[in-house]
């Protein structure tokens, strides 16, 4: 099962001081809006998303269809069908993608601790 490029989605108190801290560590911003909380930031192959006041715990994050760089992949498992393939698995859903779509969709599962963990397909 491809479930796509792996970032962890932190929640944060202060985008600001996250942003110094994880800068400090050799991270680079890739994306996102600081002026509306949140920003995406890599060191090498790590990527890691910065969210103040969007959600209340840490994310493990997957995006289908993009590679480490937020480009665009050729080929890649659609959102919907690997949602599919966890039903078949048995795996409960917290929010499920909209079957009848195609395009931009997510879902989302928890692991048995209560991790939360986020399928978001972009394209």
């Amino acid at each position: 099962m491809k479930l796509g490029v792996f970032s962890l989605s932190l929640n944060v108190k202060d985008i600001n001081a996250s942003k110094d801290f994880y800068e400090k560590l050799g991270f680079q911003t890739l994306g996102g809006e600081i002026t509306q909380n949140w920003l995406i930031m890599k060191n090498e192959d790590t990527i890691i998303g910065l969210f103040q006041g969007m959600f209340e715990k840490n994310i493990l994050t997957f995006n289908p269809g993009w590679n480490s760089n937020a480009e665009n992949l050729e080929s890649f498992t659609d959102v919907r069908e690997l949602q599919n393939q966890l039903k078949q698995k048995g795996i409960k859903f917290k929010t499920e993608a909209d079957e009848t779509t195609v395009g931009p969709a997510h879902f989302t599962i928890e692991d048995p601790d209560g991790n939360q963990i986020l399928l978001d397909q972009h394209r």
